[in-house]
């Protein structure tokens, strides 16, 4: 098991950390049925970018 050799400061510590946060889900509204969808993704009726890729659920 590694042990450390020094104490990390607490600014190289919160460097290291500094890419652990959570990414932020983009949510936008669909124009064709007004239901919230994940952004660059087809919503469940069907549209996407206005235009008609599938059949609605």
């Amino acid at each position: 098991m590694a042990v450390q050799q020094r104490r990390s400061s607490k600014h190289r510590r919160d460097k290291r950390r500094s890419h652990d946060a959570l990414a932020v889900n983009l949510i936008n509204v669909c124009k064709h049925c007004g239901k919230f969808k994940r952004a660059h993704r087809a919503c469940s009726c069907g549209m996407y970018n206005e235009l008609r890729i599938t059949k609605a659920k």
